[in-house]
């Protein structure tokens, strides 16, 4: 029930049975007096147990709505047990009239006052009299409350992220490494396409796909990754050689981020919609949730790992002497409910690999450091991978004009130009954020690593360090993956190797990364036996075609699987002559067993070593993609 008051005012008179579920009140909570405000009497009912955030994102945007046509300044949030007979729990009810109160506040503009849950409460009121003072309305979970008659669906959670992506309005430069800019509109892209590429795609692009991308039919074709027709769209299958890739980029980003000084840790993958915290905090990041349901509470999937990492964070005493702290979490499972036509192959999916960093800092000083410490990871992680990426960093405006020589430091980082985005108004929790773009063959730009300062969310979590005078203080965040999702990784690898084959090149796995780094193929069949003693002797991923077909027909076969190396084995290689080996590149070379350790040594060196986790015979190994 709303009301448009001229006064209202409250005093708590007693303590209902259900005070304890909220504890005292602090002082000042126990009385109000409001001039010109839109009262809500809100009850939240034994119905909304099974949507709670639902409702209270309908509740929100319905009283949102009535204020800004009355033109209210300032809303009371009112809970009135009395409109109702059918009550929810009131773990419940807490927690909804909190998130409806968040959800009022959050960037709308409006006062809003909220009377405290289990207490009595005395009240006045002086209701102006106009046609639409009192007002009405019933909220359910699943019914949009401007549905049509018999089309009720659950309506989508956006955040206002995401809403606020959609009006954003932005200055767009080119900045050179040695720090100069020009408009992007004045620069001359002749020397620099793929740079061209990102900036017509983020001015003008839609994430769309209008048809499938070759690295779709690629990552079927080499048994990798495929659909997965009994689960949500988005949600992929990976096959043994697939998962042998994904698991050496997952070795070496973890390596990585450990070595710089990052503490491991795991967290849950699932958060409830009722916190109040996290309630706030998904309305400034831009992503769709997964919502499930368990005993009458609503909970939605991770998209990253932040929830966990915040609240570990809150619980954790630090000193200034432990700055900066890093935390780490390798997220096998994060979750974005992207928009379905957005979802193509392994570009975009809504179940990912996201390797997670937090770093908590002293002050600004210390977050612009570690920024240019781990935009050099960045970079380091791309070198190892062979990925061509295009940066972008997007800044808000008054931090760029506060840290002018920040930007001259990063691009002497980067060493080449980079798309800036400036924006006069912040609307996400970040002030300055790195992304390393990859422009597929579609011209579609997939963000894979990214740096951000972080400047909200150690307040909204709570989150505090010890300062030499012993006083608590607050930090500053930066959240950092270095490699991006590791999904879209082999996604980016693919689309190279499909854009190397369009030019007529031969198409490549790095060799720390190849299923099998060596196949041995057997002159004839009396060799095979001979072959498996010596695959035993290399300490690599390595197979042996043992297949009853010609020898040219399998160093054919293994081409296609992009296998770095094929050694022929006849007599001379068995009687411990040199190697007959065939490069991925065509080359013909002859080499001791020792020599070809060496350069295989040389090529993997400071990459993880993983075993095959397919058959040494290839005639043992199923066919998975027919």
């Amino acid at each position: 029930m709303l009301i448009h008051a001229d006064r209202f005012s409250f005093q708590v008179t007693d303590r209902t049975n259900v005070a304890g579920f909220v504890g005292d009140l602090a002082p000042g909570e126990e009385r109000a007096s409001l001039e010109d405000v839109l009262v809500a009497f809100v009850s939240v009912e034994k119905a909304d147990e099974s949507g709670p955030h639902d409702v209270a994102e309908q509740a929100a945007m319905q009283i949102r709505a009535t204020a800004d046509k009355l033109g209210a300044t300032r809303v009371m949030v009112y809970p009135y047990a009395h409109l109702s007979s059918d009550l929810a729990k009131p773990r419940i009810a807490i927690g909804v009239l909190g998130q409806v109160a968040d959800l009022i506040c959050d960037e709308s503009g409006l006062e809003v006052h909220r009377a405290p849950f289990g207490y009595y409460k005395s009240y006045d009121i002086a209701c102006k009299g106009h046609p639409l003072s009192e007002l009405a309305m019933t909220v359910l979970p699943g019914v949009s409350s401007d549905r049509a008659e018999g089309q009720a669906t659950r309506p989508a959670v956006e955040s206002k992220a995401i809403a606020a992506e959609k009006t954003l309005r932005s200055e767009w430069r080119i900045y050179q490494p040695d720090g100069a800019y020009v408009l992007a509109d004045d620069f001359d892209f002749t020397s620099h396409p793929g740079l061209k590429d990102l900036f017509t795609y983020e001015r003008s692009g839609t994430r769309v796909a209008e048809e499938a991308p070759p690295h779709i039919k690629l990552m079927r074709e080499h048994e990798l990754v495929d659909y997965e027709p009994a689960s949500d769209t988005g949600n992929l299958r990976w096959y043994p050689q697939g998962l042998q890739i994904k698991r050496l980029l997952e070795q070496r980003v973890t390596g990585m981020v450990v070595d710089y000084g990052a503490m491991e840790v795991e967290t849950p993958i699932m958060y409830d919609y009722g916190h109040p915290a996290l309630s706030k905090y998904l309305h400034r990041f831009p992503a769709r949730q997964y919502v499930v349901r368990s005993e009458n509470k609503e909970f939605f999937l991770r998209f990253a790992a932040c929830f966990g990492q915040y609240m570990i964070m809150n619980d954790m005493v630090a000193s200034h002497r432990d700055l900066p702290v890093r935390l780490y979490e390798l997220t096998h499972f994060s979750f974005r409910r992207e928009q379905g036509g957005e979802v193509a192959g392994l570009r975009r999916l809504r179940s990912f690999t996201m390797p997670d960093m937090h770093s908590l800092v002293r002050d600004m000083e210390m977050a612009k450091q570690e920024f240019l410490d781990q935009v050099s990871l960045c970079l380091d992680w791309l070198d190892d991978t062979g990925l061509n990426c295009v940066p972008a960093i997007r800044f808000v405006r008054s931090f760029l004009d506060e840290h002018p020589d920040f930007i001259e430091q990063l691009m002497r980082r980067l060493r080449q130009p980079a798309l800036i985005e400036v924006w006069d108004e912040r609307f996400f929790y970040f002030v300055a954020k790195f992304e390393m773009n990859f422009i597929d063959s579609g011209k579609k730009a997939a963000c894979l690593s990214t740096v951000q300062i972080d400047v909200e969310n150690a307040e909204r979590f709570d989150i505090t360090y010890m300062a030499e005078d012993g006083t608590k203080q607050r930090p500053l965040l930066l959240h950092t993956s270095v490699s991006g999702s590791l999904d879209r990784n082999v996604y980016a690898i693919l689309e190279t190797q499909a854009m190397r084959m369009a030019r007529g090149e031969k198409a490549q796995w790095p060799v720390w990364l190849a299923p099998i780094q060596a196949r041995l193929v057997p002159v004839t069949g009396a060799h095979v036996e001979g072959a498996m003693r010596l695959a035993e002797r290399l300490p690599y991923r390595v197979d042996v075609d043992d297949r009853d077909i010609k020898l040219g027909k399998k160093i054919r076969e293994a081409e296609k699987e992009w296998i770095p190396y094929v050694l022929v084995v006849g007599e001379r290689e068995l009687a411990g002559g040199d190697l007959t080996i065939r490069t991925r590149q065509g080359s013909q070379l002859e080499m001791s067993f020792d020599a070809f350790l060496e350069q295989l040594a040389t090529e993997t060196a400071g990459k993880p070593q993983r075993p095959a986790n397919t058959p040494r015979a290839v005639s043992k190994r199923p066919i998975f993609v027919g």
